[in-house]
């Protein structure tokens, strides 16, 4: 797998339960992020796809995390919560130019998620791929699509994302589509079903399946047994991967993930 790297997070690093159940009794909030990213390799920042940030609170983010730490951030939802998005061109360029470059080699792939309600309109679904840049600031951009409509089940959103070079979501939930082709040249995965009952989130038996999952998917192959839109391609070079526990019992997770590098 030389050349393929592997990282695996949680989504976020604030949320309350964690207090009682990952950071350190007494732990300081304002040092979460720090502890965190050194449990783990990757976090999806969830934030800013409420609000904007500022390139200071990127550079805040870029210091106070390891060497080989990575963050995915989820694009700003007035890019993608429209109805046509041809006309989200403003909304990228703003949230691409509000300061992601300041994390330098620590800006992980960009997520781009649609609402559940947004079908796949190949024309116009084209033009908004079309206002995604390769670049910020000479760095270079990873766009990854969170599809969560059943019509992108199609041989023809494949083929588009493939032609743009977009990553997709694999989603593991009942509540979204569920299909594992890969259209770019990392995967990125978000596992949705962590249980409270469980101190690992999920059985030790769950957790071997998704490490052998994740190093198929960086050696270049694709695992079987995962729902599939179109039948399983030839093995291709190692490629990077992105596995992120989230939601559900949200409180598990980090554990989850934990449980997972151990694993790896």
């Amino acid at each position: 797998m030389s050349g393929a790297h592997i990282r695996v997070g949680i989504g976020g690093w604030t949320f309350e339960p964690w207090r009682d159940n990952f950071y350190p009794k007494g732990w300081s909030q304002s040092r979460e992020l720090e502890y965190a990213s050194r449990k783990m390799t990757a976090i999806e920042v969830n934030g800013t796809y409420y609000s904007a940030m500022k390139p200071a609170t990127f550079a805040k983010w870029r210091d106070e995390t390891p060497d080989g730490f990575v963050f995915s951030l989820k694009a700003n939802r007035f890019a993608t919560n429209r109805r046509v998005l041809a006309e989200a061109g403003e909304s990228v360029e703003r949230f691409i130019g509000s300061g992601l470059a300041e994390l330098g080699d620590k800006l992980g792939p960009v997520l781009w998620q649609f609402a559940p309600t947004k079908r796949f309109d190949p024309v116009d679904f084209e033009a908004f791929l079309k206002l995604l840049p390769s670049t910020v600031q000479g760095l270079p951009l990873r766009h990854v699509l969170d599809v969560r409509h059943e019509s992108f089940m199609t041989p023809e959103y494949l083929t588009l994302a493939r032609r743009y070079k977009m990553g997709t979501v694999f989603t593991d939930s009942d509540d979204y589509p569920s299909f594992a082709d890969v259209t770019g040249d990392f995967v990125y995965a978000r596992t949705m079903r962590s249980q409270s009952s469980l101190p690992q989130g999920y059985e030790p038996a769950a957790l071997d399946q998704f490490a052998a999952c994740v190093r198929v998917w960086a050696a270049g192959d694709e695992p079987d047994g995962l729902p599939r839109v179109e039948p399983k391609p030839q093995p291709v070079q190692p490629r990077d991967v992105f596995f992120f526990f989230i939601s559900a019992a949200k409180e598990r997770n980090p554990a989850a993930a934990m449980a997972l590098l151990e694993r790896l």
